[in-house]
């Protein structure tokens, strides 16, 4: 017997109809554990239905598995089906259920099946884990009870225990790297990232596998967890299952990443709305993460349990020098499970210990039951204890291990309790195009790069900054620093100065003297203004120099503040970080140092500069006083913006074409190690500027840098440092060959600067978008005004920007481009005739506004 279409189409229909009323009265009545039971039995019926219509073998049976098997069904999840037959089956008869599978999908069931034998179930079970999580939930549905009977007995008594929770824990281990870069942290995958779905998943099928129950509150009637653990666990994995429900009813798609498009209006759709500085999104995001980190603790806790009873146990020892505590199996044991009550002291003796003990991996479950547990008696009392807030400090300032007892610290809760204002920024994450790691993620991040920093192993990575940590006296400041520097996120006003005073008082009420309290409390405060002033001063120019040292005052705070803001801006976004960003920071530090340790004057600088440009030249076989003729074109501006290396290079490329009068262009690898360095020599002309942007928009290259000179005969000397964002497998000398033919024709060409078209937007910023800022406003050093500007970042918007200052007869003088993840922050120097007239440069305001809105 067949369908006809007739019945198919009652079937789909049917299927649709059930779908949007379980869906409907979901968004009226959230229970998830509802309606993913109900989903489930509705296709268990229509399954069940299309099966006993066809004429199918005897010997055969439809069995639900994997997600469908636990009778999970998410509204877009696949619909996993296993179509057991008996051995002695014949091929013919296995053709016959090929009409069956394309009947599921024709009803409009997104199937995933396969037809095996029992014995080609049972051996592939055996060779793949995938296979046998998903058999380790099989649930019959239709056709031959007794031969499913067989094959749960058979699986049932080739189950391995434990060879099934070490291939387990590698998969959650390979699974926790794939998901946990950067599109997770913004767009986390409430299935599979860290502290999601899965990670409970994988407790109950372990749990599963050695004969235990799977479901939580079932798991804590065992002893596995306490009432009150699963009553959070269960919150925490409702939190999530509904959030999924929600994401798949609202993309009508599979999709299991909570992607920009839908965050905020699921923020909604749970009642909330910004606060603040605060969008709802951010608050969904935070309730999020918290769920995350509650299912994340009770997966570690739940594993280690699991192992226990599992593995043979070696007999616990005492721990010289730390009565309480017991060494099992390299793991920190209590001697006694009261010891918290008893002594709540030995809660950051725990820690302590830890870090002593070099040959210890972790706490054994009891142990980190227990400090979990004991966060809650963490108060005032506790705060205000001298003996709590000693061992607190050591805990910063032991020679090891630091970074990992703080992050066991903040996930057993221990730091959020310690310290409130830490708590309140836990799961905080912003929308801002610059951060991808919740608030507390990222201070752990900066801390984590400190540390990084005075590892001998890694010092070829940042030699300067590993020189400076290694000799700076009192590395556990800069912990702190890095602790406080954006404890006061999301309260509004500026953080870095609410930040400040918490930074202060915990300093001096901890017993820090009154200079280490104030170098904390100022490196919180300062903790932007390196990065800021590196990426958008000119810092070639001795007053920009001379007015940062003032700031610093001491070269103890300079060197304070370059370790920390390294460390920041590393653990902000790592897209963020390139060799330019370091070379800035660098150079930043070393201008400023010298200025403090009272450096030779501008003109001495220029003069060293020249000498070491015509050294270089000499090398390459140029007699002295030939660069005069270029040389003699050149203001001391030029020499105070370019390095030695930079002047001796262009040196070199121009003097041999000084009579041509057309346009040349010469590129060659940055020597920062990235990019490509370009420089541009022209007759001076309106328009110059944005043609170049235009180039290298067209190209798909970000402009880091641009040094705009004109020299004494009216010819542009313009350099400029870009950078390919998608980093493109290009040959190095095809490109720059590219660049230097390519630009030159484009220049000479003197195309009309027309708009670029088929501009593509992230998805972030059209989600969650930047209101542009300007600012133009009188140079306090130049005969001119500077630009800055904040907006979004796409592709050609730099472009945009230059080519509206051309329409406008206004011309640059010097450009710094700081791209912070999706965020633009812009600094011009810029000067023109009409700037004079305030009505002009409201023009020039609003027609760069028009630009950079979105």
């Amino acid at each position: 017997m067949t369908a006809g279409p007739e019945r198919i189409a009652r079937w789909r229909a049917q299927l649709h109809a059930a779908r949007d009323t379980l869906g409907q009265r979901f968004l009226a009545n959230p229970r998830p554990g509802a309606y993913l039971a109900k989903h489930s039995q509705t296709i268990d019926r229509l399954l069940q239905d299309i099966w006993r219509s066809h004429e199918l073998p005897a010997t055969a049976a439809l069995v639900a598995v994997g997600g469908y098997g636990r009778s999970e069904m998410y509204p877009q999840s696949d619909v996993d089906v296993l179509i057991l037959t008996g051995d002695d089956l014949t091929e013919a008869a296995h053709g016959r259920f090929e009409p069956l599978i394309a009947l599921f999908w024709d009803v409009g069931l997104p199937i995933g099946h396969s037809v095996r034998r029992l014995s080609e179930c049972l051996e592939e079970s055996g060779k793949d884990i995938t296979v046998q999580t998903n058999l380790l939930e099989a649930r019959f549905l239709a056709g031959d009870k007794r031969l499913f009977g067989r094959f749960r007995q058979a699986f049932q008594a080739q189950l391995d225990p434990l060879a099934f929770f070490e291939a387990k824990l590698l998969e959650q281990s390979n699974r926790h790297g794939r998901f946990a870069d950067r599109a997770m942290r913004l767009e986390p995958n409430l299935k599979e990232s860290p502290g999601g779905l899965r990670d409970l998943q994988t407790v109950q099928w372990v749990a599963q596998a050695m004969g235990l129950p799977s479901q939580i509150t079932a798991l804590a009637q065992t002893g596995l967890l306490t009432a009150g653990e699963a009553r959070r666990l269960n919150a925490a994995a409702r939190l999530i299952g509904e959030l999924r429900i929600r994401l798949h009813l609202a993309a009508k798609r599979r999709e299991d990443r909570l992607l920009f498009e839908f965050q905020e209006s699921l923020a909604q759709q749970f009642g909330l709305a910004g606060k603040g500085p605060r969008r709802a999104a951010e608050l969904l995001m935070q309730r999020y993460y918290q769920a995350a980190r509650e299912i994340g603790f009770a997966n570690e806790l739940l594993l280690g349990i699991l192992r226990q009873r599992l593995y043979v146990l070696a007999k616990a020892s005492p721990i010289e020098g730390a009565p309480g505590f017991l060494r099992r199996d390299n793991l920190l044991d209590l001697a006694d499970e009261d010891l918290y009550a008893r002594e709540p002291h030995a809660i950051f003796q725990t820690i302590l210990t830890l870090q002593r003990q070099p040959e210890l991996k972790g706490l054994a479950p009891n142990a980190y039951r227990a400090l979990w547990r004991a966060s809650r008696d963490i108060d005032a009392a506790f705060r205000r204890d001298p003996a709590n807030r000693a061992a607190f400090l050591a805990i910063f300032r032991e020679p090891r291990g630091v970074t990992l007892a703080v992050r066991l610290l903040h996930r057993l809760g221990l730091l959020g309790r310690y310290l409130p204002a830490f708590g309140r920024i836990t799961g905080q994450l912003q929308h801002d195009l610059v951060h991808i790691y919740p608030v507390d993620e990222h201070t752990l991040m900066v801390l984590r790069n400190l540390r990084r920093l005075a590892v001998p192993e890694l010092a070829h990575e940042f030699p300067l900054a590993h020189r400076l940590l290694r000799e700076f006296t009192r590395p556990d400041l800069l912990y702190f620093a890095a602790l406080f520097h954006d404890i006061a996120k999301g309260r509004g006003g500026d953080h870095s100065t609410l930040g400040r005073a918490v930074a202060r008082r915990f300093c001096l009420d901890h017993g820090l003297a009154k200079q280490e309290a104030e170098l904390v409390a100022w490196l919180v405060q300062e903790h932007l203004t390196l990065s800021r002033t590196a990426q958008k001063e000119d810092l070639s120019d001795p007053a920009v120099i001379t007015a940062f040292a003032r700031r610093c005052g001491t070269a103890e705070r300079l060197t304070a503040l370059y370790l920390l803001t390294m460390a920041d801006i590393r653990a902000t976004n790592p897209q963020i970080w390139n060799a330019w960003k370091d070379k800035l920071l660098r150079e930043l530090y070393l201008s400023s140092r010298r200025a403090l340790e009272g450096g030779a004057p501008v003109r001495d600088d220029i003069e060293t500069r020249k000498q070491q440009a015509r050294a270089a030249l000499q090398l390459y076989g140029y007699e002295a006083g030939v660069e005069q003729a270029l040389w003699s074109k050149l203001d001391d501006v030029y020499f105070l913006r370019h390095e030695a290396q930079e002047i001796a290079w262009q040196t070199r490329r121009l003097l041999p074409l000084l009579k041509r009068e057309d346009t040349v262009v010469r590129a060659r690898l940055a020597p920062i190690g990235e990019g490509a360095e370009v420089m541009v020599y022209a007759p001076d002309e309106a328009g110059l500027f944005a043609r170049i942007c235009g180039f290298f928009a067209a190209m798909q290259y970000t402009v880091l840098e641009a040094r705009i000179h004109t020299t004494r005969d009216g010819h542009a000397l313009d350099s400029f440092l870009v950078m390919d964002e998608a980093n493109r497998a290009i040959p190095y000398r095809d490109l720059l060959s590219y660049i230097e033919y390519e630009l030159a024709a484009a220049l000479k060409a003197k195309r009309p600067l027309d708009a670029l078209g088929g501009v593509r937007l992230s998805r972030q910023l059209k989600s969650f978008p930047i209101e542009p800022e300007i600012v133009l406003a009188p140079s306090d050093n130049y005969a001119g005004y500077v630009l800055s500007f904040t907006a979004g970042d796409r592709p050609g918007l730099l472009y945009d920007v230059a080519r509206i200052l051309a329409q406008a007869k206004v011309d640059v003088s010097s450009a710094k481009i700081n791209t912070l993840g999706g965020r633009a922050e812009d600094v011009f120097v810029v000067n023109g005739e009409g700037l004079a007239q305030a009505g002009a440069r409201l023009a020039l305001e609003q027609a760069l506004l028009g630009a950079l809105k979105l």
